[in-house]
């Protein structure tokens, strides 16, 4: 009597694997670790694929070309039978269609996105035109800069209702109720791993290995290497990957892999009547994001406090990943008097960061113009044409085999600046360790704001903050 045939999009192993090639636990997707040998296994079988061009309905010469490369991922399942074979899946869209034959499929349907997402991006579109008029005046620009914010809620909380993602167990939950009361980030739910787990789940398979790998040419951000394997991404599948593995013997993630910021955190350096200055740890956010004015963040963490806090803005973000001085304001006037400071350089920020590379001189002044990547809105990009003007004076104070530590006083404040100085080629073309938009994936991003001076805006006095780097 001849075998059944495999389920949709599974590949049995030949010859089949021993028993004693299975490993005891599945390990956790945030393992750095080099995946298990059958991972591997069927990791080589896609690679070889792609190699061949052996993909129906798609030409693999798109992950060669500038910015085509892709992260794709292979789960090691068993069948009911005890037969092994394994799944494949790419993050997000592959030669602009969610659905690739061989591949398991996205974790909502695309025909009932198509119902409502490109009317409600044809919206967006028309409202940012008429908030950039110059012939539209300031109360009617607010106006529909406010429309504009709560319709992009709105679709997006529409569109991420419309993922659901099962477990284990058999329960099944939405990606808006897994992360509320704050909006799903971007991408979230359409890495290759959740596709896999899926999929899984759908034809009755069980999870015994997992690997992901970049193929292709270099990412717009971060380091990623042709067949490199890497681990899940906690700003999308922090959340995700741990609820579709409850009801799996799974291994523990690594330490400071996921898990929530303590609560008492950020430490709160200095209060009066007008202003805060605390010390945020890295990985949480200074403010919320558009789509969540509720996410966790040092803004909404000190508003929870102080409810009656409810004018309480941040004078300086820093970003997330990033961790240091921070100051907020709690009135409008308090607010324009700092920022106007920074501007003017009457307030000084100094930062310390550990670069990846061997920076020549001791100290130097960096003036880049810097501009929004249209294609990665995180990042940030040299423009000489269209660029805002950025300057960043920085000096070396250690050196250590091909790492340099420095200080960077930043004159101007662009999103990214010192990030994207640093790491460009016309500036010290040394990416910040850990940085994974201009850089190489590492523990963290060793960046701290470590001191803050100003003068206070309603007392005149002078102020000055330090705060001791965490490495």
């Amino acid at each position: 009597m001849s075998e059944a045939p495999p389920p949709a999009g599974l590949t049995y192993f030949e010859p089949r694997p021993a028993l004693s090639e299975l490993p005891a636990r599945l390990a956790s997707p945030f393992d750095p670790s080099p995946p298990h040998p059958l991972a591997r296994r069927a990791a080589e079988a896609l690679q070889a694929r792609l190699l061949r061009g052996d993909l129906t309905g798609f030409d693999v010469g798109v992950l060669d070309a500038p910015g085509g490369g892709k992260m794709f991922g292979v789960l090691v399942v068993a069948a009911g039978d005890g037969r092994l074979g394994y799944l494949c899946a790419f993050s997000g869209m592959l030669g602009g269609s969610w659905h690739v034959e061989g591949f398991a499929p996205p974790l909502f349907d695309p025909v009932s996105r198509d119902t409502f997402w490109p009317e409600g991006q044809a919206e967006l579109r028309e409202l940012e035109l008429r908030r950039a008029d110059p012939r539209e005046p300031d109360a009617g620009r607010a106006e529909v800069e406010h429309l504009r914010a709560e319709r992009s809620r709105q679709l997006w909380r529409r569109l991420t209702d419309s993922y659901v993602l099962p477990n284990a167990r058999g329960e099944r939950q939405s990606l808006t109720a897994l992360f509320e009361p704050e909006a799903p980030p971007g991408g979230a739910g359409d890495c290759a791993a959740p596709k896999l787990f899926a999929w899984a789940y759908q034809h009755r398979l069980r999870p015994v290995a997992l690997a992901e790998f970049w193929w292709g040419a270099l990412p717009v951000k971060g380091e990623r290497l042709t067949g490199g394997y890497y681990p899940a991404c906690q700003g999308k599948c922090g959340k995700v990957l741990p609820y579709m593995l409850e009801g799996l013997a799974v291994d523990p993630a690594p330490p400071g892999s996921t898990g929530p910021m303590p609560l008492e955190e950020p430490r709160l350096v200095f209060e009066d009547a007008w202003l805060l200055v605390v010390d945020k740890p890295a990985g949480l956010p200074s403010a919320p994001g558009r789509h969540a004015p509720q996410r966790d963040s040092v803004l909404v963490r000190f508003q929870q406090r102080a409810p009656e806090a409810s004018k309480l803005a941040v004078v300086h973000a820093l970003d997330t990943e990033a961790s240091g001085i921070l100051l907020l304001a709690k009135d409008a006037e308090t607010l324009a008097a700092l920022r106007r400071q920074l501007a003017r350089r009457e307030a000084d920020l100094r930062h310390v960061a550990w670069l990846d590379g061997a920076v020549t001189g001791d100290h130097g002044v960096i003036e880049l113009l810097l501009r929004s990547d249209v294609d990665e809105q995180l990042r940030h990009l040299v423009d000489p044409a269209h660029g805002k003007r950025a300057v960043t004076e920085w000096r070396v104070t250690q050196r250590a085999d091909a790492r340099t530590r420095v200080t960077l006083l930043p004159r101007t404040r662009l999103t990214h600046q010192l990030r994207a100085h640093v790491a460009h080629p016309l500036g010290l073309d040394a990416p910040i360790i850990g940085d994974t938009l201009y850089g190489r994936d590492d523990t963290r991003l060793m960046l701290h704001a470590e001191a803050l001076a100003f003068a206070h805006p309603r007392t005149g006095e002078r102020l000055e903050f330090e705060s001791r780097p965490p490495f």
